[in-house]
């Protein structure tokens, strides 16, 4: 039961007879009266527990996009319902509408419309509704939560997609629908043509040059259906905020954009988030369905506070590719874990695999570095020079070491990461 605004104004202005004729019958008839309103409201008010509902929710929306949620409720009771009721979204879903007044004629139905604007990837659920059935007076009314669960998948936004269509013009540059001429390791042979001052002489394909007697070359193309790996750490390091985004969320996107590039570009990807056990895997063995299944599999996928155990990494890599491979590290470059743990674990992949680092670099550090305006600002741009010498330095011990390493702002990583690896697959390493 709850009592409304109405009835606590009525109670208060019986304090004028109170206060007019104050003796205890005065107050004991005003309490019965307010009692019997009370009861009567009650009464004529139409049971919650007759109340059905039923939900109408999208199967999925990407994060910063908007979704509406339908909630059908019926009467079942012989008297109209006026109610209030209130969606019990959880707070990331961003319902900007959850509790409205709704009247239903006896045996019929209404519908509320909940706008959402969810500020959290994942699933997110709503368990209960809860209805309060005012009687006719507005008195009081009969209160119910009624169990409706229902989930939405909030899936990542991808904004890297938009780097998509000019990485793709330059991967096909590089697969023969465009003029380009390489030589080297880890390329195929595409086709002979003529000599032009300049070629390599290296590529002059000396059977057929004797069989038509003109010098003839041989063009390369770059390998299709190699394998790359991305690996997404998941631990405590991914739950930093650098922007306003978890580092786990760029790390995502990066993943993203890589992995439909790869997979359009004819290579095998495989992707996996891990910290101390595995929490997604993701191949594309289905072709045409990567880009789904990557979604699908990430949407869950939250910091884990525990450390990364970079020792299972290599047979977690190993397991998904026994061939060499590109290796794709997304993690952080923090000093005291990379040399803990990164760098004996790069130095042991790449002696199969070639291994790019990716990372996210905060570009609030170059900003405290920068300003010298007051001495507390001098003391913050020391300790923001001494972070970034570590970061280089670690950057420094990982390319000697033989890996590649791509340390960017959050909103370039994306583009950057799938940059170096055309630069890769240009100069035949991959």
């Amino acid at each position: 039961m709850a009592i409304t605004g109405r009835f606590v104004l009525l109670a208060l202005a019986g304090l004028f007879p109170i206060l007019r004729f104050p003796a205890a019958p005065t107050i004991l008839l005003w309490l019965l009266l307010l009692g019997a309103v009370l009861a009567l409201d009650l009464t004529l008010a139409a049971s919650p527990r007759t109340a059905t509902l039923r939900r109408e929710i999208p199967h999925s929306v990407r994060l910063t996009e908007s979704a509406t949620a339908v909630l059908v409720i019926g009467n079942g009771s012989r008297r109209t319902m006026r109610a209030w009721v209130k969606d019990g979204w959880q707070p990331s879903a961003g319902a900007l509408n959850p509790r409205q007044s709704v009247r239903i004629p006896a045996g019929g139905r209404n519908r509320i419309t909940v706008r959402l604007h969810p500020t959290r990837r994942g699933e997110l659920s709503v368990p209960h509704v809860t209805v309060r059935s005012s009687g006719p007076l507005g008195m009081a009314a009969r209160q119910l939560t009624i169990q409706a669960p229902g989930h939405l998948r909030v899936l990542p936004p991808f904004h890297a997609r938009a780097h998509l269509p000019a990485k793709l013009r330059q991967l096909r540059g590089l697969d023969g629908k465009a003029a380009v001429q390489i030589r080297g390791a880890g390329t195929e042979f595409d086709s002979l043509r003529d000599y032009v001052r300049g070629d390599d002489v290296r590529s002059i394909d000396w059977r057929a040059t004797a069989r038509r007697r003109d010098i003839v070359v041989r063009t390369w193309r770059p390998e299709r259906d190699r394998r790359v790996v991305i690996v997404l750490d998941t631990s405590r390091t991914s739950a930093a905020r650098i922007e306003d985004e978890p580092r786990l969320d760029t790390g995502i996107e990066a993943a993203l954009l890589l992995a439909v590039l790869a997979d359009r570009g004819g290579d095998r990807v495989d992707f996996l988030a891990f910290d101390r056990r595995l929490r997604a895997r993701v191949g594309s063995a289905a072709k045409g369905n990567l880009l789904s299944a990557l979604v699908q599999a990430i949407m869950p996928l939250q910091p884990e506070l525990i450390e990364l155990d970079w020792t299972q990494i290599p047979a977690q890599v190993h397991a998904v590719s026994a061939h060499r491979s590109l290796v794709v590290l997304l993690t952080a470059l923090d000093s005291g874990a990379a040399e803990e743990g990164l760098l004996p674990l790069v130095a042991t992949l790449v002696r199969q695999h070639i291994v790019l680092v990716a990372t996210v670099r905060d570009p609030l550090l170059e900003r405290m570095r920068a300003d010298r305006s007051t001495v507390s600002a001098i003391f913050r741009a020391a300790a923001a020079e001494r972070a970034l010498l570590d970061r280089a330095a670690v950057t420094a011990q990982l390319r000697h070491l033989g890996a590649e390493v791509v340390d960017a702002a959050p909103h370039e990583l994306p583009p950057q990461l799938a940059e170096r690896y055309i630069q890769l697959k240009a100069a035949g390493r991959l």
